[in-house]
């Protein structure tokens, strides 16, 4: 049984009163108030999540950009230097072992944030297809990583950083702070204006620290998942596997399958001609029930079992038990009922259209 690690901010959290849990193989905050006042917080202000447990890549070399753009399945050549994008690491199924974020922060140089608990296995993937013109290292133990995320995470970051200014939506910038470099990326999982900060792991406390002063509030895991599920945005375990393809969970947007040969590329490029058999549904309570959980069975109109929940919450904004679930194609549309089985009792709901919350336009 591997141990639990710990995030560099532990000790903070601690002191902060956070309700620790584990997650991804990481000891992590929940909540430290409540998930409501949380997620209330990042809707309307600003909160700030540790995304310590998060791993950082570093790619370089001539052959860098060519390797990644036929390890992912996103066309990376888009990119300039200090642009970002969302894109998947796949199996020669057209699975999904991780969804990332890569940046290019030069001409031939990449800074890629995966997932915590798909670290060893992204990093062991890659590794086995690495070329002898790319250098590739795994930074994870080096940062302490957080984000901050709401309608005024502008301005936390103004207050925190005088003179410096955040990089466009979906951009990366290295600036000089606090003695050292830091990294912030335009970018984040709640759907609402903010940035992820990345810096020297003995370094984190201070600055998570600095950022509350200026007016976010200290957010758990629990906030970070209402946030995100009420904006669609899958999570890696649940929504996305190596068993479920992007075509299939409805991300064939960050697919690009023009530029080029790319590891499972043959797979969905069958699978988005021939239209799917499953689709990531989304959906929701028709009226009020117990809160829809991963892994809850789910059920026609006629009581027959099609599938089960990847996700489920009770949403704070909303009010309604929302979910996401694989279904058949012809129950994926728009309106169609099913039933959520929670423990014997069944809810009524019906699929909706992504997203099921849309929050003010994001500062560019």
């Amino acid at each position: 049984m591997s141990t639990i690690q710990s995030s560099p901010l532990e000790a903070l959290h601690l002191r902060l009163g956070a309700r620790m849990v584990p997650f991804a193989g990481w000891n992590m905050p929940v909540q430290y108030t409540s998930i409501m006042d949380e997620h209330a917080a990042v809707r309307t202000a600003a909160g700030i999540f540790d995304i310590s447990h998060m791993g950082q890549f570093i790619v370089s070399g001539p052959g860098a950009l060519d390797w990644l753009n036929r390890m992912l399945a996103n066309n990376v050549a888009k990119l300039e230097a200090g642009q970002g994008q969302y894109s998947f690491l796949l199996n020669e199924r057209g699975g999904v072992i991780d969804d990332l974020i890569v940046y290019r922060t030069a001409e031939d140089a990449f800074f890629l944030v995966v997932n915590a608990s798909m670290i060893d296995k992204d990093f062991a993937w890659m590794a086995k297809h690495q070329p002898e013109d790319v250098a590739f290292s795994n930074e994870s133990a080096l940062w302490a990583g957080m984000a901050v995320q709401g309608p005024e995470s502008a301005a936390v970051f103004a207050k925190a950083l005088p003179g410096h200014g955040l990089p466009p939506r979906n951009g990366i910038a290295r600036i000089a702070a606090g003695g050292g470099e830091v990294v912030v990326c335009r970018t984040g999982y709640t759907g609402e204006d903010g940035f992820e900060f990345f810096c020297a792991a003995g370094e984190g406390e201070a600055w998570f620290e600095k950022f509350i002063a200026a007016g976010a509030k200290a957010c758990g895991l629990g906030a970070r998942d209402t946030l995100r599920l009420e904006m669609c945005y899958p999570l890696n375990g649940n929504d996305l596997s190596p068993e479920r393809t992007p075509i299939e969970a409805g991300l064939g947007f960050f697919v690009d399958l023009d530029k080029g040969d790319f590891i499972g590329r043959e797979v969905l490029a069958k699978q988005k001609a021939d239209g799917p058999a499953l689709k990531l549904a989304a959906l929701e309570y028709t009226d009020k029930g117990a809160p829809p959980r991963a892994h809850y069975p789910l059920l026609d109109a006629a009581g027959n079992v099609v599938s089960e929940l990847s996700s489920g919450v009770l949403s704070p904004s909303t009010g309604k038990g929302i979910a996401m679930a694989y279904v058949p194609a012809a129950l994926a549309k728009p309106g169609t009922a099913l039933q959520v089985d929670v423990r014997g009792r069944l809810f009524p709901a019906k699929v909706v259209k992504k997203p099921f919350y849309k929050p003010a336009a994001a500062k560019a």
